[in-house]
């Protein structure tokens, strides 16, 4: 035993051993994302009426689907094109993933010589962030769309529109470029784990549909905002604390192996901001309503989660708080901005996501370390960034949902969403009132 693991030997086994821990880690990191779709449908279920649960459910269950398949086919081959050194490095067109390996290729691809993970790890990964832009979008429209046209335009996002602008940055395109050969003194756009490329995108996507179908019967009338009360705020929060579960793994798989410092700090920086988040959503909103407010303690955790996610890896973990904080006083005036202007929003997804995914983009720049980063920081770039991913997100939106509605319409008729879309879309309620 004491000559097995000496010199070379010792070393290869050494490589062998940290190989299969970031794999590992890679692949529960995959797990700890899946379940945030569960977080995303109970968030979205306690927050809106009673009567169109079944339609919330159906919508979360089929846009995980459908991410994961419609990236498989075509997103992930786009997203990480390997982009060609004359290439615009804008756009490039998909295809499906490789069906298995053999030989040559399967030590390219399902060893270390791919990554610290394989080939397949890297695929369900990122197969599960692609479905979370769409879910954003199922709250903001929740109560009013209609289930097939929802279905259609949330395939098409999943499938063509969301690894365009991941393609920017993750797959090495324009944004991962940006500056140049000066970048390295310029500084290059960062965003670790998805504030601009997966919040932001989410956010702006649903924004443009939000305006596209309009608000919920009865929300705003002459006398003003008549509040549509959530149903089940024990499953909101429920849906939260498995939201920020799985951000554990959205934001700590996104260091890309299982190195103990990198994965500790990104852990402790999340926690912090989501912690920072929900304690000044909670200050600003019971000054506000002069009552402690549990749906705008939700929110604000989200909020300082998704303002962390660009800067997990690079704000140290004070400046995450910091972060956090602001991105829970944002929430809590950006709901109100929004329905003062007509935006009805069930769930808050355009201010926690759209909002404060601009917010954490910058938030790299203003409280990020160069040290930590590893390259230098631009506030230009991040700006130049966030705004590009987030108008490509609002205008791509919003062209596809308008050419939907003018074909097959978008919205519910009035009666179908007075009795809510259980009954009228799927034929059953959420839950049985008999008493047998």
């Amino acid at each position: 035993m004491g000559t097995a693991f000496a010199g070379d030997d010792s070393a290869a086994a050494i490589a062998d051993v940290k190989f299969i821990i970031d794999n590992l880690w890679i692949l529960i990191s995959a797990a700890l994302v899946f379940i945030m779709h569960l977080g995303f449908a109970s968030v979205e279920a306690g927050m809106c009426q009673r009567k169109n649960t079944v339609n919330i459910m159906f919508k979360n269950v089929f846009i995980v689907c459908i991410g994961a398949v419609g990236y498989m086919l075509w997103g992930f081959n786009a997203m990480y094109p390997g982009w060609e050194e004359a290439a615009g490095n804008f756009f490039a067109m998909g295809s499906p993933i490789e069906s298995g390996f053999e030989g040559a290729a399967a030590t390219a691809n399902l060893t270390k010589e791919y990554a610290d993970y394989t080939y397949w790890s890297d695929f369900v990964f990122q197969a599960m962030f692609a479905a979370t832009a769409a879910t954003i979008v199922s709250g903001a429209v929740a109560e009013r769309v209609k289930l097939t046209s929802f279905m259609i335009f949330a395939a098409i996002l999943v499938t063509f529109i969301y690894p365009i602008t991941g393609s920017w940055e993750w797959g090495g395109g324009w944004l991962n470029g940006f500056g140049g050969e000066n970048s390295a003194e310029t500084g290059q756009f960062i965003d670790f784990a998805g504030s601009s490329l997966v919040h932001a995108f989410g956010g702006f996507a649903a924004l443009a549909c939000v305006i596209v179908l309009g608000p919920r019967l009865g929300k705003y009338t002459k006398n003003g905002i008549k509040p549509i009360l959530p149903s089940n705020l024990p499953l909101a929060n429920i849906g939260v604390f498995l939201l920020f579960l799985g951000w554990f793994g959205f934001n700590g798989g996104s260091v890309l192996s299982a190195d103990a410092a990198g994965v500790s700090h990104v852990f402790v920086t999340t926690a912090m901001a989501g912690f920072a988040g929900g304690l000044a959503a909670i200050a600003l909103s019971w000054i506000l309503t002069k009552k402690p407010d549990l749906s705008m303690a939700l929110n604000g955790m989200l909020a300082g989660l998704v303002s962390i996610t660009a800067g997990a890896g690079s704000i140290p973990p004070f400046y995450a708080l910091a972060a956090g904080a602001v991105g829970g006083v944002l929430v809590v005036l950006a709901v109100g901005f929004f329905d003062k202007i007509k935006i009805d929003d069930p769930v808050g997804a355009i201010s926690v996501h759209g909002v404060c995914g601009i917010w954490g983009t910058l938030a790299v720049a203003i409280f990020g370390s160069e040290a930590l980063a590893g390259e230098k920081i631009s506030f230009s770039a991040q700006l130049i960034g966030t705004l590009s991913i987030s108008a490509f997100a609002f205008i791509t939106s919003f062209i596809v949902f308008y050419a939907i509605k003018l074909v097959m319409g978008v919205r519910v008729d009035e009666q179908e969403e007075h009795e809510g879309l259980d009954v009228a879309e799927h034929g059953v309620p959420a839950y049985n009132d008999s008493a047998n």
